[in-house]
């Protein structure tokens, strides 16, 4: 079996750009000015998610660059505190953790590029960009790198060009940043905790490097590199997109609507502009789907190295492609896409793993009393507060998504109570 080959740092952030910029950046402003009025705030709460989603990158780098290997939360766990917690979440990992965002997102691009070819089915728009995508991460490394890149050059190319174009359609009269007397109360309220939510859904994927570890250039340096810099440049970008979608178009025209993109594009670009924005979308569909292609089966690929029970998830191809993994994600993502409710598994894959980061990241602080020997090739920046930020922040919007959603919350941790069967199971076949 020949290794995987290894990928620049180049695309190791785009891996990472392509996991967060998504449908969220594009849907859920018309949720959030209708639960809270002012431009500060709003603007404050994606600044202020970034910043969450920042510490938990900060965190992941230090833990990236001490393990150097494929495997995400898996690994991260299995080596902190106990091999059946790394399972537990590489089995969330391999089961749908990656394949019910897959296919949520291959249904939202379908939908999203019907928009500009309206006499195709968006659902068979869906299964052929989706086989397509899979098709060309079977290949090989190289053919992977060189998809991921040119489609995150065009979307963020595109991004760009929409933030420049709108600039000019930027109502004067409302372009106000500063804050107001009453807003300092809208901080503490429910409101502000539902808007957060929605923003750090937005930010998910933010982790991606670490999955991908392995097969990255000079680990130690890019993985930081991958981590810290792709989720700024998503921080920066989501700033000030959001700042055109809100001074660019009058409040009441986005209030509680769902296609804000597309409202926007109207009134900058005309009348193809709900086209333009559909494929904007779409394209970052694409990209969001081509990084998850890659990085889920690595999570599986680790797990069959690991385990003789599932050995057969480690096979690579000679180019290094884990593509027994690939072909799993690939069947399970297509069985959820033709399903009426994967909707629902997505609510509680999102709570399933956001508690697996949460664990994760306070896995910084036990490996700094547990292991202090170890070599840090790179060491949290602001530590302990930027570790501490994320894990509070993130555990105040897990327990208002228990109480929001907490029948599809209990789903997601009995999937954790599924894979402790498999593991005991899977133990106990390797020792005999």
């Amino acid at each position: 079996m020949i290794g995987p080959k290894k990928i620049s740092a180049l695309t190791a952030i785009s891996i990472v750009i392509a996991n967060m910029i998504g449908t969220g950046v594009f849907t859920t402003l018309g949720f959030q000015v209708k639960e809270i009025a002012s431009p500060f705030i709003i603007l404050c709460i994606w600044i202020l998610g970034g910043i969450v989603a920042l510490s938990g990158a900060l965190s992941y780098a230090e833990l990236g660059a001490i393990f150097q290997r494929s495997g995400g939360e898996y690994l991260f766990l299995s080596k902190i505190y106990h091999p059946m917690v790394g399972f537990l979440a590489g089995w969330l990992s391999v089961t749908v953790g990656f394949a019910a965002p897959s296919a949520a997102t291959a249904m939202a691009l379908g939908k999203y590029f019907h928009y500009v070819f309206p006499m195709i089915s968006p659902l068979w728009i869906s299964c052929c960009v989706a086989v397509l995508v899979y098709a060309l991460h079977l290949r090989s490394l190289r053919w992977e790198s060189i998809f991921q890149n040119i489609f995150i050059l065009i979307e963020i190319f595109l991004i760009l060009f929409f933030i420049v174009s709108g600039i000019g359609h930027i109502e004067r009269p409302k372009l106000n940043f500063l804050p107001k007397p009453e807003d300092l109360a809208v901080f503490f309220s429910p409101p502000f905790a539902l808007c957060f939510i929605y923003t750090m859904y937005s930010y998910s994927g933010w982790n991606a490097a670490a999955y991908i570890a392995g097969e990255i250039e000079n680990p130690k340096k890019n993985i930081p590199l991958a981590l810290i810099l792709g989720t700024t440049i998503v921080v920066v970008i989501y700033t000030f997109l959001n700042a055109i979608f809100i001074f660019s178009v009058p409040r009441d025209q986005i209030l509680g609507q769902i296609e804000v993109g597309a409202i926007v594009a109207r009134k900058v670009f005309g009348e193809w502009g709900s086209r333009f924005a559909g494929f904007l979308i779409g394209v970052s569909l694409v990209s969001s789907l081509s990084a998850m292609a890659w990085t889920g089966p690595r999570v599986a690929a680790a797990i069959g190295e690991d385990y003789p029970f599932f050995r057969i998830l480690s096979k690579r191809s000679k180019e290094g492609v884990p593509y027994v993994g690939l072909l799993l994600q690939a069947l399970i993502m297509f069985c959820l896409l033709f399903s009426s409710s994967f909707a629902k598994i997505i609510t509680y894959v999102e709570f399933a793993l956001g508690l697996s980061t949460v664990v994760t990241v306070l896995g910084v602080f036990v490996l700094r009393v547990k292991a202090p020997e170890l070599k840090r090739f790179y060491s949290t920046w602001g530590y302990p507060l930027t570790p501490l930020l994320y894990v509070i922040i993130e555990s105040i919007i897990l327990l208002q998504v228990f109480r929001q959603r907490p029948v599809e919350s209990l789903l997601g941790l009995s999937t954790f109570l599924v894979g402790a069967i498999v593991y005991f199971l899977s133990t106990k076949s390797r020792s005999r």
